[in-house]
């Protein structure tokens, strides 16, 4: 009777897709075990989703609860190794390609992506930082990396901040020189940016966009399956006009739209604790909401947020009680809506490139 409840349980655990690639669970049912009237099953899943460590245990126990009514149920999430399979042609190793994005400049995307990227790394996961920002590099301002890249045969070394290889423009220029590039030469860039740095084995590379709909976009979209696009916004209508614009872009190549962030959502005063909506109230959530969009979050506007990223120290935000919860939501927002994504549409298998 053990042997076939344990079959059974099997069974049942095949049915719940993996988070990372939608496919049903197999090998990461590492253990089933039947203690009394009690089931014990120890699935794996791969750090890609650790954001939703305990969601997916509460997701698998529920599941269990439902099909074995009569036993009292006792799940385990463990590790699980899976490699990351290159992309493209570029050989990118990298289970997910994010591209932050916005409609317009001066809304804080270069923020929201480092908050994300950050956000992903403290939850475990393995995570790359790419500053596609040619005209305007934020990326090593923001994360406090200083210094020229160096090269290791044909391999460019990225920099590091708080366990992130950061890649950025503004690590191959002097300081303060501009650049003034037409199209080929961005996307010779952006190619080299991708191809030629020294990645290694990823779960998200997060690309910090330009501002407004332009060639970048363009480019990645050719040069590697990009899993999607995030677009940041703040409340008020005129960006939410652009946010309209940029969201039609990506979908005019082809690329999803898997989510949108508010920031500069509200501002809570340190005088008196009162919140104040200086750019509006929710506007990026209705929107969102309409058009069928994910909404990850919010960012709320935040003094020491602000002065943590003058002074590059981005991470440090982590350790703040009033500011981590919200950025820690956006990366278990992001994950959790890859995983439904691909429950629907399950990642297939790629060739590697040879």
């Amino acid at each position: 009777m053990s042997d076939e409840l344990i079959q059974s349980v099997r069974e049942s655990l095949q049915q719940i897709p993996d988070p990372e690639t939608g496919r049903p669970l197999s090998k990461q049912i590492k253990s089933v075990e039947v203690d009394g009237d009690t089931i014990k099953a120890d699935v794996g899943i791969t750090t890609f989703a650790l954001p939703i460590k305990s969601h997916f245990q509460q997701q698998v126990t529920d599941h269990l609860t439902s099909a074995f009514a009569d036993h009292k149920i006792a799940v385990d999430i463990t590790d699980y190794q899976r490699a990351a399979m290159p992309l493209g042609q570029v050989g990118l190793k990298a289970k997910a390609v994010i591209a932050v994005a916005a409609g317009k400049g001066g809304v804080g995307k270069s923020t929201a992506a480092v908050s994300l990227a950050m956000g992903l790394k403290k939850a475990g996961c393995s995570v790359g930082l790419l500053d596609a920002d040619v005209y305007g590099p934020s990326l090593p301002h923001l994360t406090g990396t200083r210094g020229q890249v160096t090269k290791e045969g044909n391999k460019i070394i990225p920099l590091q901040s708080a366990g992130i290889p950061v890649m950025s423009i503004g690590f191959m220029i002097p300081p303060g020189e501009a650049v003034i590039w037409r199209g080929p030469m961005l996307h010779s860039a952006v190619t080299t940016f991708v191809r030629d740095t020294d990645w290694g084995e990823l779960d998200y590379l997060i690309i910090d966009m330009p501002p407004g709909t332009g060639d970048i976009a363009l480019s990645l979209s050719q040069l590697l399956p990009l899993t999607g696009a995030v677009i940041v916004c703040t409340p008020q209508e005129v960006a939410l006009i652009d946010a309209i614009k940029a969201v039609g872009m990506f979908r005019k190549v082809k690329i999803p739209v898997l989510g949108l962030i508010e920031n500069m959502s509200s501002f809570l005063c340190p005088d008196n604790g009162k919140s104040y909506d200086i750019f509006g109230k929710g506007g990026a959530k209705e929107y969102a909401s309409q058009d069928k969009i994910p909404f990850l979050g919010e960012i709320p506007i935040n003094i020491q947020l602000r002065e943590r990223g003058d002074a590059g120290k981005m991470s440090d935000n982590f350790e703040d009680a009033e500011i981590a919860p919200y950025l820690e939501k956006i990366a278990f927002e992001l994950t959790k809506c890859l995983a439904e994504k691909f429950a629907k549409e399950p990642v297939q298998a790629q060739l590697p490139v040879l």
